[in-house]
């Protein structure tokens, strides 16, 4: 029992600290962009930080994500407090909120060419730590991926949503603004009760894990190729 748990704090920390540190720097990025564009709010809160005690929500980045890893089979989820964004002091608000939403995938893709690039000093590491290092490393190349891409699926309240929001014309745009409350409901639905209800109808109905498939493994061929490591 004792190396069992011993085995699941180190997968914890393995998870856990790509994942804090890839939740915070998407999150700061979005508020340090929409400083840039004119927006102080973020600023001003607080939230332009890499303190991840400043993006951290209890239940959507520590209790739900550590639910799903201990009764879910592998299935992981979470989320951060988003940055508050005050459209209307944006400089040019429908342009602009497709950068600030463009930063936090942006800065992912950043974080995952950085953590490849850091497999370089894995050699150096002493070998009681080795191990550890590059294991993180590795879930921080998956993860930063991972969630970059997910960001970009087109539905508000995700940064793909955003961005089509600000980029197709109004006629769709508009109501596609309007599906921004039931997000969250959506994407559950999506992530949560349509695979349940396919696991019971002996159907694959992991919708959201085809849509995202082709590019995060793309984007992994591509990044690898770029910093020759390969995982």
């Amino acid at each position: 029992m004792p190396q069992d748990w011993a085995r699941l704090m180190q997968q914890l920390s393995v998870l856990a600290l790509p994942a804090i540190f890839a939740i915070t720097f998407h999150e700061a990025a979005h508020g340090f962009v929409a400083y840039r564009r004119g927006d102080d709010t973020a600023w001003r809160m607080g939230r332009v930080s890499f303190n991840p005690l400043r993006h951290i929500d209890p239940f959507g980045t520590i209790i739900l994500p550590a639910m799903l890893f201990l009764f879910s089979n592998g299935f992981f989820f979470g989320y951060a407090k988003p940055v508050p964004i005050t459209y209307d002091k944006l400089r040019r608000p429908r342009s602009d909120m497709v950068w600030v939403a463009l930063a936090g995938p942006a800065t992912n893709i950043a974080l995952a060419i950085v953590s490849l690039l850091l497999f370089y000093l894995v050699p150096v590491v002493p070998s009681v730590a080795r191990l550890w290092f590059a294991n993180n490393l590795a879930a921080s190349v998956f993860f930063n991926v991972i969630l970059a891409v997910f960001n970009m699926i087109p539905l508000p309240p995700l940064d793909g949503g955003r961005v089509a929001v600000g980029l197709l014309p109004d006629a769709l745009a508009l109501p596609l603004a309007r599906t921004e409350r039931y997000g969250i409901l959506i994407l559950l639905a999506l992530l949560i009760l349509l695979p349940m209800l396919g696991e019971r109808l002996g159907l694959d109905l992991n919708i959201v894990a085809h849509l995202m498939n082709r590019p995060v493994n793309w984007i992994l061929d591509l990044i690898q190729w770029a910093t020759g490591v390969t995982l």
